[in-house]
């Protein structure tokens, strides 16, 4: 403590009448100039300001994340243009392949509309799972190995991970009979689908495993391959199962036990251990402790990920995350319903219990009313900030041959996304 007094006191001196502190809270309705500091008041001998800029700190992250002001994610992570740009023009390739397999069968009506169920779900969102895999790669493997063939097959493996992806998403859309995705309408929304759009899912699926035995059948690596994307498709259905059964129980039910367990298994390892994962197993990877010390990280980063999608699928902006926000209506198990039934006196349990899983649009407003009331913004701010710290710490206490930037790139990534 006396160190700290000894590094603010200097500042206390630079501080006088007119002195310009940085706004400390940015809201949309905030006059552009800043606030003008006309006499010296302190707490514990240190400037009042100073004092309230800590205890401010995390609330003005909370605002920028629920006004959506924050920077664009595209402009905060490393994925060049030049990467993506790169990572879409294998698509048609792609789909030429998947479609050719498909002819095979004497399929081509089936062909041609599975075509279409791919341009319009596969490529379209923002593909981190995908260009995480190239990137990856790219970290994991020397100069001379980044030929333009062995890239081009780290693109091919991206494109199956966006693959099962899409098979995921377009099941649970279903499931959730959700409305919109990727901002645009899910695809058994989208007339002449409906629930057609089962049977596309599993062709998805099945076409990923054609991808992988026409590229990598060759390779050491393809049976770990095949057995990694049916041990993590099989380990995402059970969270998903998880997930459905919860949306069955009363919020009363609702732990955060239950809660970790179908995070876990529903996304943190098929959207950041998988990804990850294949990129070791392309490199040439076999140290087991490898992959066990990586798994540990990056289904911490999955558990922190998921945390964020629920706060977003409530409190942020459809424009930005491209999908209308269900969970409060779905009586999804997230986060938020947790931690308030955690901190709800026995009134505020009884909303809960009369309001959420409802679809009356009143009942929604007043379970995220009641959120608010009870700080989850704020809390979750906090949450935010204390997870990345501690992953960062777990990342640079890894030692076996994964750089730790590769970790880094991934967590930098996902911190503070508005989307």
């Amino acid at each position: 403590m006396f160190k700290l007094v000894r590094q603010l006191l200097p500042q206390q001196r630079i501080l006088a009448n007119s002195v310009r502190l940085p706004r400390l809270i940015s809201t949309s309705d905030e006059v552009n100039s800043e606030p003008i500091i006309k006499s010296m008041d302190t707490i514990g001998g240190l400037p009042t300001e100073l004092v309230n800029e800590q205890k401010l700190k995390k609330t003005s992250r909370t605002l920028s994340t629920l006004q959506n002001h924050s920077v664009p994610i595209a402009a905060r992570v490393t994925v060049s243009k030049d990467e993506s740009r790169d990572f879409m023009a294998v698509f048609p390739d792609l789909v030429r392949d998947i479609t050719t397999v498909t002819k095979t069968y004497n399929c081509n009506d089936a062909a041609k509309w599975f075509a279409q169920v791919l341009q319009y779900n596969v490529p379209r969102g923002k593909k981190n799972r995908g260009i995480l895999t190239v990137l990856t790669y790219k970290n994991l493997v020397p100069a001379q190995d980044l030929t333009p063939e062995n890239i081009k097959l780290a693109q091919y493996l991206g494109w199956c991970v966006e693959m099962l992806q899409s098979f995921f998403i377009i099941s649970d859309d279903v499931m959730d009979n959700s409305t919109t995705r990727r901002g645009q309408p899910c695809w058994h929304k989208v007339e002449n689908v409906g629930l057609t759009a089962i049977n596309d899912a599993l062709m998805i699926e099945n076409a990923m495993y054609a991808i992988l035995k026409m590229h990598f059948s060759h390779l050491d690596c393809y049976v770990a391959l095949m057995e990694l994307f049916h041990e993590i498709t099989y380990i995402t259905t059970c969270g998903q199962s998880l997930d459905q059964l919860n949306s069955n129980r009363s919020v009363s039910d609702f732990t955060m036990e239950n809660y970790k367990a179908i995070v876990e298994n529903k996304t943190a390892y098929y959207s950041f251990y998988l990804p990850f994962a294949i990129a070791l197993h392309l490199a040439g990877y076999k140290d087991a402790e490898a992959f066990r010390q990586s798994k540990t990280i990056l289904l911490e980063m999955g558990n922190f990920f998921q945390v964020q999608d629920d706060f977003l699928d409530c409190f942020g902006n459809p424009e930005v995350t491209g999908k209308i926000g269900t969970d409060i209506q779905d009586n999804k198990c997230s986060w938020l319903a947790v931690v308030a039934m955690q901190r709800a006196n026995a009134e505020q349990k009884q909303i809960m219990i009369d309001c959420y899983g409802k679809e009356d649009p009143a009942k929604v407003d007043r379970v995220k009313e009641l959120y608010k009331e009870l700080g989850l913004p704020s809390t979750y701010a906090t949450f935010e900030e204390e997870s990345y710290n501690m992953i960062k710490t777990h990342i640079q206490q890894t030692s076996r041959g994964v750089p730790h930037q590769t970790f880094l790139q991934i967590l930098n990534k996902i911190y503070q996304r508005d989307s």
